[in-house]
């Protein structure tokens, strides 16, 4: 920031234009000795003389390095509005987010498309991540957002929407777990061929805590690190896993996979989270991005169906 008064440079400004001090302050509204003793304390501070006030108003060659650092000085914030403007607008501008594969079919089903469409000036950035690295690439500034099934607290960042999304356990339509009406027990579910996400993921680091809680653990058929390959894992008849509603909802639409809940109250409490770095002022085009996923993401819209459904049904006995 310039240490120089930037109302006397206003002032020295006007007076050039006007030609004299008088019409100067005219021009600004401001008393004439206001304005000559505004440019008088600009000159005892910087020791110099910046007008020749007589016969006729002029610059010094100091006066006139002032009225040029003046100059410069407003273009540049000329310049640095019309960009802030132009980002307001979201003519222009970048978003850096880090998705986690089971958000990726809901993110890119619709919701993405249609903001680059409505916004052609802007570029969106995604980093595949789970869990884990998701949480430190927003915290290092590598990205402005994060979208995070089941994040731990952390005073580092801060989230924008929260959803419950509970981690429910898939099934094939034809497996006996199928038929069950009441929520399963983790103690069911071990005796079943089943298959488990890496640790690093949130889906992985719940079924984790889950299992401490209830000091049980399993030995899954299978291990991997993808939504994707447990998907198959269910749909092929193999077995069963844990997944959020919303990640298998044209499955269940086409009857090839059916959810069950989990008697596990940290399952049950699963959150989706978008969350950015706590101490970094989100971009314009990152705010707009947010509002987008809130109303277009099913993870970020509402909560998830069967959370809604247990809302409503008291409403509809009544």
């Amino acid at each position: 920031m310039t240490p120089f008064k930037s109302r006397a440079l206003e002032y020295l400004d006007a007076v050039v234009c006007y030609g004299s001090l008088r019409r100067a302050a005219s021009h600004l509204e401001v008393n004439p000795s206001a304005l000559s003793r505004q440019l008088r304390a600009l000159e005892e501070e910087l020791g110099v003389t910046l007008l020749v006030r007589s016969p006729r108003v002029g610059l010094t060659p100091a006066g006139e390095l002032m009225l040029r650092h003046y100059r410069d000085r407003r273009a540049a914030e000329r310049a640095t509005l019309s960009q802030l403007q132009a980002m307001q607008n979201l003519e222009h501008g970048e978003v850096h987010i880090a998705v986690g594969e089971g958000f990726i079919a809901d993110l890119v089903s619709a919701p993405l498309q249609n903001f680059l469409a409505t916004y052609p000036g802007l570029e969106i950035e995604v980093h595949m991540a789970g869990l884990t690295d998701a949480m430190a690439l927003v915290k290092d500034g590598t990205v402005d957002l994060a979208l995070l099934y089941a994040p731990p607290d952390d005073q580092q960042l801060v989230s924008h929407v929260d959803r419950c999304q509970p981690l429910d356990l898939i099934v094939p339509a034809e497996h006996a777990l199928a038929r069950a009406t009441a929520p399963l027990t983790l103690t069911e579910i071990g005796a079943h061929s089943l298959a488990l996400i890496d640790g690093q993921t949130g889906m992985g680091q719940l079924v984790d805590m889950a299992l401490r809680t209830a000091t049980l653990s399993y030995r899954p058929r299978m291990k991997t690190n993808s939504v994707s390959v447990l998907k198959n894992f269910v749909r092929s008849g193999l077995g069963v896993t844990f997944m959020p509603e919303l990640s298998v909802l044209e499955e269940i639409h086409e009857g090839s996979i059916v959810t069950r809940e989990v008697d596990a109250e940290v399952l049950c409490q699963a959150q989706a989270r978008i969350v950015s770095q706590a101490e970094r002022p989100l971009t314009v085009a990152a705010q707009a991005f947010i509002k987008h996923l809130r109303y277009s993401m099913r993870f970020f819209s509402a909560d998830a169906p069967r959370v809604l459904d247990a809302r409503t049904l008291p409403l509809r006995q009544r």
